[in-house]
């Protein structure tokens, strides 16, 4: 061990030279990581907050757009026993306030008194008056103020904002709430409704108990179903976690090619170690040792790179990057490094004590 210690000191440059890698590998994990979970965030962190266990769907839909549950089978899940279910709905929309300010809205009808209505963060909480809305913080930034009235573009749908919430989105859109009697006229685009369209909802939101696995026409889907109903949430995890993957891969390949040659060109040394009565598993012992240093401290490194740039990126992109996620792909980066460095360990422990007692000779 104070051999491999020295000699970490003595070929400084060429540990830093795979430390740099390393380091290279872990920031850019750290990267997609925190764009993948805060990706995540900005698609569905409306439908997070609304913390429902599990979600039912109109029959042969499963997502909001497709899914028209009828007022009857509203009704019929409200009258259920033993089971807390409130209905909503999603409709994306794009307005105009009076000064022109404009912006796309993730319009989410609930009902004012129930669960899923968010706590105001500033001015009022959602009320039943026609048209009122509360809407995301995130629309502060584009123009939108309390008092505004956003006119639905092609519609004579006409919304208030009353309040701001927490800044959540669906789809990555700033999610905007209001009764599901006002989102009935934003879905169908006119405060004229029929008789089919009164009492509607999108979805229904089962936050307890035991529902049975179909109600009238709809049909009971877990809280992933519900996650994968918002538009991108799929395809944008694939996309992130496979470049996740790919990279967990590339560490210990890049970190075996390195140590390889390092270990290659100490074949004498280990021979001559050998010979003079140093165990295998000594052996083993002291070059784990050197890579773990290395691996360790440039992979802490390179993490810290990470959090440090999606500090600095701020609100600019959608990057999120917990600690505990952090410390998680720093461990998953560290252990896949430290594979890759075990890959290397047969040529150590097959050096030959007898190279160096000339019997090559």
């Amino acid at each position: 061990m104070f051999i491999a210690l020295r000699e970490l000191r003595a070929a400084w440059g060429r540990f830093a030279m795979i430390g740099l890698v390393v380091a290279l590998v872990a920031a850019l994990v750290g990267m997609v990581s925190g764009f993948t979970i805060g990706l995540g965030n900005d698609t569905v962190s409306a439908l997070r907050a609304m913390n429902a266990k599990s979600v039912a769907f109109a029959d042969g839909a499963n997502d909001f757009n497709r899914s028209t549950i009828s007022a009857t089978d509203v009704q019929a899940w409200h009258d259920l026993p033993d089971v807390d279910s409130t209905p909503f709905g999603i409709t994306m929309a794009h307005g105009e306030t009076d000064s022109g300010s404009v912006a796309d809205l993730a319009v989410i009808g609930v009902n004012p008194e129930g669960p899923l209505t968010p706590a105001a963060e500033a001015g009022e909480r959602l009320g039943t008056a026609p048209g009122e809305i509360v809407v995301s913080t995130k629309l502060l930034d584009e123009g939108i103020t309390i008092g505004d009235e956003i006119t639905v573009d092609n519609t004579d749908v006409v919304l208030r904002v009353v309040g701001t919430v927490e800044p959540t989105s669906y789809g990555h859109v700033p999610a905007a709430y209001t009764s599901l009697e006002t989102w009935r006229t934003v879905r169908y685009g006119t405060t004229d409704l029929n008789d089919r369209q009164r009492g509607t909802a999108a979805a229904i939101a089962i936050l307890g108990g035991n529902p049975p696995a179909t109600v009238g026409a709809t049909t009971v889907s877990p809280e992933t179903t519900m996650l994968e109903a918002a538009p991108g949430y799929s395809g944008e995890r694939l996309t992130m976690n496979s470049i996740l993957a790919f990279l967990y891969v590339i560490a210990p390949l890049i970190v075996a090619a390195f140590f390889a040659v390092w270990i290659l060109q100490r074949q004498g040394v280990y021979a001559l170690q050998r010979a003079l009565g140093v165990s295998r598993w000594s052996l083993i012992g002291a070059t784990l040792a050197q890579a773990t240093v290395v691996v360790g401290l440039s992979t802490i490194i390179g993490s810290a790179v990470a959090y440090g740039l999606g500090l600095l990126l701020g609100d600019a992109v959608p990057f999120d990057l917990p600690f505990a996620s952090l410390a998680t792909t720093t461990l998953a980066v560290i252990a896949a490094s430290l594979v890759g460095s075990a890959v290397t360990l047969r040529w150590v422990v097959t050096a030959d004590p007898l190279t160096m007692l000339g019997a090559s000779r």
